[in-house]
C-alpha cells in the first residue's frame, strides 16, 4: 500500500518531468504520455480492489505518523472518482494523439503532453490528500497546468479567457489559503480526520463562519451559481481537447472537495437550506443559460453549471440517499461531459463551425457522429434508460424522500431543468444535424491538418467513451451499492478516522 497509494499521483509526475525532457520529440510523446495514463489507470483500479477488500486505506508519507505528516487516504469515494477520473483523462489523451498537431502551433506538442500529464497529477492527488494543506496544493497543482493548457495557440480571446479563468481562480485560492490558516489557528491541525474530531468542539459561530468560507472557495472553483460568470467565459475559448479535460473534471474536483469538507468537518442532521437553495438557483440559471447560447460550446458550458447543481443538491440534503444519488451524479457526468465535448471536436472538425447559425446538414455528413452526438445529449438530459436517467431517479428519490418542503421544491426545479436541458440539446440535434446546411457556412479545416487513421482514432476514442456512459447504466445496481456504501462512511466517518490516526483498516 506504501506504493499502491501514491502510484496515481507519483506516476504522471514523474511522466511529465520526462515529456518536458524530451518535449523537441513528438513522436516519442505520443508513446510516452498514452502509457503513463495506462499506467495511472491501472493503478487506480488496483487502489478500487484494495479499498473493496480492506476498506479504508491510509499511507503516511515520510514515516510520520498522523496528523503532523502528509497523509494519503483511499477510501470508497475517493477511489471510485480517482478510477473513473483516470479512464477519463486517458480517453482524452489518446483523442488528442489522434488529433495530433491538428489545432497546435509547431512547437506546442511539447508543452501539450508536460502540461496534461502534470494535470494529471493535480487531479490524483486531489483525490488521495487527507489533510487541507494537499488539497490546497492539488488545486494549485492543477490550476498552473490547466492556464498553461488553456493558453496554447494563443489568440486574442484565448488569452483574455485564460486571464479572467487565472484571477478568478487566484482568488478563490487565496480564500482557500485563508480558510486554511483560520483552521488552523482555531483547531490546531489541518489533518482531515484530526479536524473532524476537533471542529465538533469549536463555538458553533465559529463552526459556521468557517463552514461558509469554504462553502464560498469550493463555489467558485466548482461554478456554483451566483459564483459561476467565469466559466462560460473561459472553457469555450481553449481548444476542445482541453476544454473536454476541464469541463470533465475541473469543477466536479471541487464538489469532491466541498463533499468532503462538508461531510467530514461540518456535518448536519437536517439538510443545509443555504445548500439546496445554490442548488436550486444553478439548475435554474445553468440551463436557462444553455437556451439563450448560439455556440454549442458555450451551450455545453452552461448545461455543465446547471449539472453542478445535481450534485449540489445530493450533498445539501445531507442524508444516505441524497449523497449516493451526487456520488452517481459526479461519476456520470464526468464521463458523459466529457464526451460531448469529444462530439463537439468532430463536429468541428467536418463542419468547421460551432455556431448553431451556421451548423446544418451534419446528420448527412456523418450519421456515426450523429448517433455518437444523440446519445450523451439524451443521457445528460435524463432520458430513460441513460446513466443520466439512473443518477436524476436516484436524487429524485433522496429529494422526495427528505419529507422537507425546500427539499420537495428543489426536486421540481431539478425536474424543470432536466427538461430544460432536453430542449438545449434538442436544439442542437435540430439546428445543427438535421436542418439543411446554411448559406455561407465554414469551410472545414483543410483535410492535411488530420491524418485518416488519426481521424478514425479520435471516431474510436469518442465511441469507446459513449459506451462507458451507457455502460453506467447497464451496471448501475453494482455501481448504487458502491456509492451507497460511500455515502454511510461519508456520514459516518469513524472508519475513516481510525484508518487514518491509528493504522486501522475498516
Amino acid at each position: 500500500m506504501n506504493v499502491l497509494v501514491p502510484l496515481p499521483f507519483a506516476l504522471p509526475l514523474l511522466g511529465a518531468a520526462l515529456a518536458m525532457i524530451s518535449r523537441r520529440r513528438e513522436a516519442w510523446l505520443r508513446v510516452l504520455a498514452p502509457l503513463v495514463g495506462a499506467g495511472v489507470v491501472a493503478a487506480a483500479g488496483g487502489l478500487v480492489a484494495a479499498v473493496a477488500r480492506d476498506g479504508v486505506i491510509a499511507v503516511q508519507m515520510g514515516g510520520w505518523a498522523a496528523p503532523l505528516g502528509i497523509t494519503l487516504v483511499a477510501d470508497r469515494l475517493s477511489a471510485l472518482l480517482l478510477v473513473v477520473s483516470a479512464a477519463v483523462l486517458l480517453a482524452i489523451m489518446l483523442h488528442a494523439v489522434g488529433e495530433g498537431a491538428g489545432g497546435l502551433g509547431r512547437h506546442e506538442p511539447g508543452v501539450f503532453y508536460p502540461a496534461y500529464l502534470a494535470l494529471t497529477a493535480g487531479v490524483c492527488l486531489l483525490f488521495l490528500a487527507g489533510d487541507l494543506f494537499n488539497l490546497f496544493v492539488a488545486f494549485e497543482v492543477m490550476l498552473a497546468s490547466s492556464y498553461v493548457l488553456m493558453t496554447l495557440t494563443p489568440t486574442a480571446e484565448r488569452m483574455r479567457a485564460g486571464m479572467t479563468y487565472t484571477v478568478v481562480s487566484l482568488t478563490s485560492s487565496i480564500l482557500f489559503l485563508t480558510a486554511l490558516g483560520l483552521t488552523y489557528a482555531a483547531a490546531g491541525t489541518v489533518n482531515l480526520a484530526d479536524l473532524s474530531a476537533r471542529v465538533a468542539d469549536l463555538p458553533a459561530g465559529t463552526r459556521s463562519a468557517l463552514g461558509m468560507l469554504f462553502l464560498v472557495v469550493f463555489g467558485i472553483k466548482g461554478a456554483i451559481v451566483p459564483m459561476h460568470l467565469w466559466l462560460p467565459d473561459s472553457y469555450p475559448a481553449a481548444l476542445t481537447k482541453v476544454t473536454a479535460v476541464f469541463a470533465a473534471l475541473l469543477t466536479k474536483a471541487a464538489i469532491y472537495a466541498l463533499i468532503r469538507v462538508q461531510t467530514l468537518l461540518f456535518p448536519r442532521e437536517n439538510g443545509s437550506w443555504i445548500m439546496l437553495a445554490l442548488a436550486a438557483g444553478t439548475m435554474l440559471i445553468g440551463t436557462l443559460g444553455a437556451l439563450t447560447h448560439d455556440d454549442v460550446h458555450r451551450v455545453f458550458s452552461f448545461t455543465l453549471v446547471g449539472h453542478i447543481g445535481y450534485m449540489l443538491f445530493g450533498l445539501g440534503l445531507f442524508s444516505v440517499a441524497g449523497l449516493t444519488g451526487a456520488i452517481l451524479y459526479l461519476v456520470h457526468h464526468i464521463v458523459v461531459q466529457a464526451t460531448l465535448f469529444l462530439v463537439s471536436d468532430l463536429m468541428q472538425g467536418r463542419a468547421g463551425e460551432t455556431s448553431l447559425h451556421r451548423l446544418g446538414g451534419l446528420a448527412r455528413l456523418s450519421s456515426f457522429i450523429a448517433v455518437l452526438f444523440f446519445v450523451p445529449a439524451m443521457s445528460v438530459s435524463g432520458v430513460p434508460p441513460s446513466s443520466g436517467f439512473v443518477a436524476k431517479l436516484a436524487l429524485f428519490q433522496a429529494g422526495l424522500g427528505a419529507g422537507r418542503p425546500l427539499a420537495y421544491a428543489v426536486t421540481g426545479v431539478a425536474v424543470l431543468a432536466s427538461l430544460l436541458t432536453l430542449i438545449a440539446m434538442s436544439r442542437i440535434w435540430t439546428l445543427g444535424f438535421w436542418r439543411p446546411r446554411p448559406e455561407g457556412a465554414a469551410v472545414p479545416p483543410a483535410e492535411e491538418a488530420y491524418t485518416e487513421g488519426g481521424v478514425r482514432m479520435m471516431q474510436s476514442v469518442t465511441a469507446v467513451m459513449v459506451v462507458a456512459g451507457l455502460l453506467i447504466a447497464v451496471f448501475a445496481g453494482p455501481l448504487s451499492s458502491w456509492s451507497r456504501r460511500a455515502a454511510i462512511d461519508l456520514l459516518d466517518p469513524s472508519d475513516y478516522r481510525r484508518a487514518v490516526l491509528t493504522g486501522e483498516a475498516r
